[in-house]
């Protein structure tokens, strides 16, 4: 599959790339950003990917987080796709921030108008992996993921429904119920119909309860004057309820002061890049 080169910066020894590419589930063009450190100049690297949250493209990360020399320092690749289809002129996809562009919740739709376009759940845990894998010096066997609010959740679902796949995963104030949320319950009634028995297939909460191995670590870091949190619509004491009862370990760190915003997720970034980084390169 063919990749056009958007842009290349030398940053912390490595080159900060995007790319874009047509893609098959999505059928619209796709663009993600592409890190690869010095390492990866002499051999492959570990994956780990980034999921950013609504009204988010692959910009935001790679320009506000501050994760390149972290990611230098310990060799890894980091892959951060956008967030949603672009441009399938789909009637209402530009009509709200939280629904349709820069939200496609990393699900597979099965509504009209949705279903043949907002595929991102099978995009970041299909496609694009073997994308990144068959252009980019990475090591397939060695991959984790992380994100932010709807991506947090993006996270945790790809985690938690792929038991194996991704050695670690992490999440920034990640939207953990989507169920019982007001951005769930908007998005997955559009994308997923009114049954919320099918809602439940992209939720941690759920997800977590049936999840068979208990060999997954997870780190989220939630602050504590985080607007959407005092809101009710992150809901992180669901998820760590409902881990708790399946005996699963989640470190879950409520950071005084700090908000949703990408200084909150800068000043735990390195924290959080260590983290998988004690999975990917053991």
């Amino acid at each position: 599959m063919a990749l056009k080169q958007i842009s290349s910066n030398k940053c912390f020894g490595g080159l900060q790339k995007v790319f874009e590419h047509d893609s098959v589930e999505l059928k619209c063009k796709m663009k993600f950003a592409i890190y690869l450190p010095p390492k990866a100049e002499s051999g492959k690297c570990p994956a780990l990917y980034w999921l950013s949250g609504l009204t988010c493209t692959e910009q935001n990360f790679i320009s506000k987080s501050g994760y390149h020399q972290a990611a230098s320092e310990h060799g890894l690749v980091v892959i951060a796709p956008d967030t949603s289809p672009r441009g399938c002129n789909i009637k209402g996809e530009d009509e709200s921030w939280d629904f349709g562009t820069g939200a496609g919740f990393y699900v597979n739709a099965t509504e009209d108008p949705w279903k043949t376009n907002y595929r991102m759940y099978s995009y970041v845990t299909e496609e694009l992996p073997q994308l990144i894998n068959a252009n980019f010096p990475v090591d397939p066997q060695r991959m984790s993921i992380f994100g932010h609010s709807m991506g947090g959740h993006g996270a945790l679902i790809c985690a938690l429904k792929n038991p194996g796949k991704y050695k670690s995963v992490s999440a920034f104030a990640p939207i953990c119920n989507p169920v019982h949320c007001p951005w769930g319950k908007k998005a997955f009634s559009g994308y997923l119909g009114t049954d919320e028995n099918k809602w439940k297939a992209y939720d941690a909460t759920y997800l977590v309860k049936s999840y068979p191995d208990s060999q997954l670590d997870i780190l989220i870091d939630q602050g504590k004057d985080d607007q959407f949190l005092i809101d009710g619509q992150l809901l992180p004491e669901h998820f760590i309820s409902a881990s708790s009862e399946k005996k699963i370990p989640v470190v879950f760190r409520l950071q005084e002061g700090y908000d949703h915003s990408y200084y909150f997720i800068a000043t735990f970034i390195a924290d959080h890049i260590r983290h998988h980084a004690k999975y990917l390169n053991a």
